[in-house]
């Protein structure tokens, strides 16, 4: 077998790949119409939650101890997500980085305010959470207890402050917003949101005071909740390919995904954990609630279904468990992320797995691939101050350090290209007799010392590290709306013009040109000729970053192959015969 069938072969799998990666998710992604006619027949139905039956037995009230959480699926009070009025409660908060509306117990929206949906001037900014029934989509916490009364997300916590909105201040670094409930019995808990600037981790800290003369105990509980989002599918749109579900992290698993296509497959979860996050991931941006690192939670997942059949999805983890005696007080918190995926910040909340949400794979090699790519890729930004440059930077290291793999390829392609002319006399000898030419053929290329799969195990090599980097192209939120030069004003979108596919047309025709068929017939070759056209057509409304990468990747490829070419295709010496023998 040689190289170039073997290029012919990896390129139409990836094509069959693409192609039925994206049939499935046309099946199983959820029809915006369904959502739309739920939501609208009945908004409070349509928002996902998990109502959990009564008459569960109270934890134990030992004085001072901590109530072992109860399973989740079996814990009274947590009941369904509702879509109150748009604006019944809300307590506006905007920081330089996010325009907030608090409801007590949720983020009920949350504006990115360095981030526009579009690269048009009036682009509104990316609204993550948002209370709109159609698209509902919110952060929740709140307080559970099996012998006393406790807050939950819907009712208990109002503004300590009402009709007050917060504005960081320019000479502030931190801001924060306090919310309360008084139970009936003596017990009050004080929340507060801190904000911090240029930060998207937002610390979410209750405070328990015991007035009482019993003792307290309850649980709290932090949950994502969310109505499917309607996405823009295509094999050319990034978004296609990129992980729209529910992420968690536990210390003694390490990472575990779950697409919401796939939440009733995976059946009941319920992992109790110390410490870990929990998120939900889409394009670009994320959610996660963050315990303490010693906090004792329990994660579940749950997959509903509303009025007209709407999915339904959330993550929630329970805990940690907090009893507080009389007259003392007691606090517990933890970190909201709410934002987009920037490395930089994600890696500085010191949380053990979290950069994991910048999800290159499921698999620990592409993902580790993808990490070391990211942070060369970022080095270079950081000299070139432009991700497009950056990219191509990026291209000539990887090629640099992968110049020893290259090289044994491109010799084994020009050893072959010097035998051209014996293996083509070879042909005409045996005409039609395919079995008697590949005899013959093995028996020169055993005589020459020939390796006809040298040129085919570098690229096999050199695989994961092109699917890392893609991976890493599609996912990082930096090169989201970055410009690069003249006409590409977006690397996440296609080139306007159209000159890099067809620059990237123009090298791979040229590099197949240089590319030796020995062996083949002429419908092969045939295929060989138009696969420039094919992939080039393929690869036309791409996001011009990966474009970008392909015509570099492509041209640096064809001046090393056209090098080392001349450098080892020297004439092979004449024969009359081919084989021994002859």
């Amino acid at each position: 077998m040689n190289q170039t069938r073997t290029f012919l072969i990896f390129a139409w799998l990836m094509v069959a790949t693409l192609l039925w990666m994206e049939w499935g998710k046309e099946q199983r992604a959820p029809q915006p119409d369904a959502v739309a006619a739920a939501a609208a027949a009945d908004p409070a139905a349509a928002i996902p939650g998990a109502p959990a039956p009564s008459g569960v037995d109270a934890p134990g009230t030992v004085p001072g101890a901590v109530p072992q959480a109860p399973a989740v699926a079996a814990v009274p009070g947590v009941a369904a997500p509702t879509a109150p009025a748009a604006s019944a409660g809300l307590v506006r908060v905007r920081t330089d980085v996010l325009d907030l509306a608090l409801r007590g117990g949720a983020v009920a929206r949350a504006d990115l305010l360095l981030f526009p949906q579009t690269r048009a001037e009036d682009s509104p900014p990316v609204r993550l959470f948002d209370d709109t029934p159609a698209s509902f989509y919110a952060a929740q916490s709140g307080w559970v207890s099996a012998s006393s009364v406790a807050p939950s997300h819907e009712a208990g916590f109002v503004p300590e402050s009402p009709g007050t909105d917060y504005v960081l201040a320019a000479d502030a670094d931190t801001l924060e917003v306090p919310f309360v409930w008084h139970g009936p019995e003596g017990v009050s808990i004080r929340r507060s949101y801190v904000l911090t600037r240029g930060s998207y981790a937002i610390e979410v800290r209750d405070t328990v005071y015991n007035r009482s003369e019993s003792l307290w105990q309850g649980h709290a509980y932090r949950q994502l909740t969310r109505l499917p989002q309607v996405l823009k599918t295509g094999w050319t749109n990034p978004e296609s390919f990129s992980l729209y579900g529910a992420t968690w992290f536990s210390p003694g698993e390490g990472y575990q995904r779950v697409r919401y296509a796939k939440f009733e497959d995976e059946g009941p979860v319920n992992v109790r954990q110390t410490g870990g996050w929990v998120a939900m991931l889409q394009h670009h941006f994320f959610s996660a609630w963050i315990p303490g690192p010693h906090d004792e939670v329990t994660v579940s997942l749950q997959a509903t279904t509303g009025a007209g059949g709407a999915p339904q999805y959330l993550i929630r983890e329970m805990g940690p468990g907090l009893a507080v005696a009389p007259g003392d007080e007691g606090s517990i918190s933890a970190r909201l992320w709410v934002g987009p995926k920037l490395v930089g910040q994600i890696k500085a909340q010191q949380v053990p797995g979290l950069d994991r949400a910048v999800d290159y794979s499921r698999f620990a090699l592409f993902a580790f691939l993808g990490e070391g790519l990211f942070w060369i890729l970022n080095k270079l930004h950081g000299l070139f101050q432009n991700w497009g440059w950056s990219i191509i930077g990026l291209v000539v290291v990887v090629k640099g350090i992968m110049y020893p793999l290259s090289k044994a390829q491109y010799r084994s392609m020009a050893k072959m290209r010097r035998f051209q002319p014996r293996i083509q006399q070879l042909k005409e000898r045996y005409g039609d007799d395919k079995q008697k030419f590949q005899v013959a053929m093995m028996e020169l290329y055993k005589k020459e010392k020939i390796n006809p799969v040298g040129g085919c195990l570098p690229v096999l090599l050199q695989m994961p590290i092109w699917l890392a980097l893609y991976w890493v192209l599609l996912e990082s939120v930096e090169l989201r709306h970055a410009p690069w030069m003249g006409w590409i004003q977006d690397l996440t979108a296609r080139d306007p013009l159209f000159i890099l596919p067809v620059l990237n047309i123009a090298v791979m025709w040229a590099t197949q040109k240089l590319t030796p068929m020995v062996g083949m017939d002429p419908m092969q070759q045939k295929m060989m000729q138009l696969m420039p056209l094919i992939f080039g057509v393929f690869m036309i409304f791409f996001p011009s970053g990966l474009v970008l990468y392909w015509v570099t990747n492509g041209a640096l490829g064809l001046a090393q192959q056209w090098w080392l070419i001349r450098k080892y295709a020297e004439p092979a010496p004449a024969k009359a015969a081919a084989v021994s023998g002859d």
